[in-house]
This record gives C-alpha cells, sequence and structure tokens, in this order.
C-alpha cells in the first residue's frame, strides 16, 4: 500500500510524477519462530502502475504518460542488497522518456526505501510483531495443558519451521550444514549439463542477469550477482563442481557445490547435488540459509529448468 499514490513530482522540472496502485504481486513471505527468534521468509515480485504529465512554461501540457515499475525479485536472502528496479512507459517519445528517466533518477530511491522498510518490518517480526510481544509479556503458567495450548497458537498463528529433512541437510562441521538432493529430468545428460553452463539459458529461466565461465578455473555470477563463485572441476555431461558464495553471508565463507549426472537410460537423467559447507546464519543472524538454498535448488533453478526447456516435472 505504501507503494500507492506516492508522489514523486510535484511540478519540479515542470513535471508531475506519481504512483497509481500496486498492480500485481507475485511470491511468499512468511515469518517462523525457533527458540523465541524471528526468522522472516520471503520471495516477491511486484509491479506499480504510475502515471506522468509534462508541461511547457506557461503551463501548459505537453504530454500525459503512463508506465509500469517492477521489481522482479526480493529476498529474505538479498536482504543487504537493494533489488534491481525496472521502470517502463508507454509512450517512447522524446517527452516520455524524460517522464521516465525522472520516475528512474527521483522515484527508484523513494520505491528503494519503502523496500527498505518491508526488510526492516519483516525482520522485527512483520504482522506478528505485536503478537509475539504479547506472548512475551503474558504471565508464565506451570500447567502442562496451557502450555500446550500456547504451543497450538503458535503453531496456528505464526507458523512453526520445518523440522529438517534428514535426506537434505546432513551435519557437517559446526555452524554448517551439507544439502543433498536427487532430482529427475527427461532429457539427455549433455543438454542439462550445457544448460546450467550457459549464461543465456540462466538469463532466461532465472529472469535476472547471469555471467558464466565454461573455463575450470573461471568465475561465475548468477541471480544478478547475488551468488558468485569460481569453476573448480568441468566434465561435460559427467561432472559440475564449483565454489558458491551468497553476497548475504558473512565474509570469508564459501561453500563448494558438485552436480553429478547420470543417464541410467537415454533422455533420462538423475542429477545428483552435494552443497557442502552451508552455514547456517547470514551476516545479520538470520537462521534460514540452509532452509532457503534448498528451496533456491528446488523452486528456483530444478523447478524452473523442468517448466521452461519441458523437461517433466
Amino acid at each position: 500500500k505504501s507503494l500507492s499514490d506516492l508522489t514523486i513530482l510535484d511540478g519540479q522540472g515542470n513535471l508531475r510524477i506519481k504512483t497509481k496502485k500496486v498492480e500485481k504481486v507475485d511470491g511468499e513471505a512468511y515469518v517462523n519462530i525457533r527458540k523465541g527468534k524471528v526468522i522472516p521468509g520471503y520471495e516477491i515480485s511486484l509491479s506499480v502502475s504510475w502515471e506522468g504529465e509534462a508541461k511547457d512554461g506557461e503551463g501548459k501540457t505537453l504530454l500525459k504518460a503512463e508506465g509500469n515499475l517492477e521489481i522482479p525479485y526480493i529476498s529474505d536472502e538479498n536482504a543487504d542488497e537493494d533489488p534491481e528496479v525496472k521502470v517502463t512507459v508507454k509512450d517512447e517519445g522524446p517527452i516520455g522518456k524524460a517522464l521516465k528517466e525522472a520516475m528512474l533518477a527521483k522515484g527508484k530511491p523513494l520505491v528503494l526505501e519503502k523496500v527498505r522498510d518491508f526488510v526492516q518490518a519483516m525482520a522485527k517480526g512483520g504482522p506478528v510483531k505485536d503478537e509475539l510481544e504479547a506472548k512475551k509479556s503474558a504471565p508464565k503458567t506451570n500447567t502442562t495443558t496451557s502450555n500446550s495450548n500456547s504451543a497450538a497458537v503458535s503453531k496456528e498463528k505464526v507458523g512453526v519451521e520445518k523440522e529438517p529433512k534428514k535426506e537434505v541437510e546432513k551435519e557437517g562441521k559446526k555452524g554448517f550444514k551439507t544439502i543433498t538432493m536427487s532430482e529427475k529430468f527427461n532429457c539427455r545428460a549433455k543438454d542439462m549439463y550445457e544448460i546450467l553452463m550457459d549464461e543465456n539459458r540462466w538469463k532466461g529461466f532465472t529472469q535476472s542477469n547471469a555471467r558464466i565461465s565454461k573455463e575450470v578455473g573461471g568465475q561465475f555470477s548468477i541471480f544478478d550477482g547475488s551468488v558468485t563463485g569460481i569453476n573448480l572441476e568441468l566434465q561435460e555431461g559427467k561432472l559440475i563442481a564449483q565454489r558458491w558464495r551468497f553476497g548475504s553471508w558473512p565474509d570469508g565463507i564459501d561453500s563448494t557445490v558438485r552436480l553429478v549426472f547420470n543417464e541410467p537410460e537415454p533422455g533420462v537423467t538423475i542429477i545428483k547435488l552435494t552443497h557442502l559447507d552451508v552455514p547456517e546464519e547470514d551476516r545479520y543472524g538470520n537462521a534460514t540459509v540452509v532452509e532457503n538454498t534448498e528451496r533456491g535448488w528446488r523452486d528456483l533453478i530444478f523447478n524452473k529448468i523442468r517448466a521452461v526447456f519441458g523437461f517433466g516435472i
């Protein structure tokens, strides 16, 4: 709502620009509570319509234009980074472009400020903040019945972190986890290998910028730079081993990814993922790194590839 009817310019430079309304919000946002600690999680995209008007020195209207402002990816994984903001205008003439540039120059900072407010609110508990404060101040009781009821309310209204999947999260060195997954695709192994090593296809199925070297020792950057790393070992159609790092992780921490490709029969590929040394917390103390990393592999990479390239569900 804070992005609706937001004044960007009110006559400066003979321009008037304001947002109209939030047209679309996709994704999910939630707040989990673990041992009394707030753990926010969100992956959303949104689109906001805007309108502008340009006048001459005498106050006569030269052009009225409309457009959209899009934020394709807001995630708790990137809470410390400003998301990408895209601005479009329906009239691409000189005045329309001037309005678009003004919206970018003056509107983008205001929109990012609202996004930061959302990120900070989620970190403090979001919509369940008041309820959490009430629970903290409520008198404690020693009765078993009362404690059970309290736990039930907490599960229903706030949401409880799911138990770690034993087949997915394994114990490693203290403070770190190993994620393992086995995924089936209806394609040849070389097809999956080529997709995962091709920056243009990454751009396509993630709808974000990517730079990927195909050489051992070469660097890569995916999800608009949120993930960076180096190729450690490459065997076409058989193995991808890389060093991965998320921008929100504490300084000096890297993880290791191994993707092993097996083709038990023509047209069927099994990828076995092992993601080693994933930190349990990011640099801000949010304990959602392992969960978000696993979800990222499943939903943002593997399932997106299936959907975009038709490799099965």
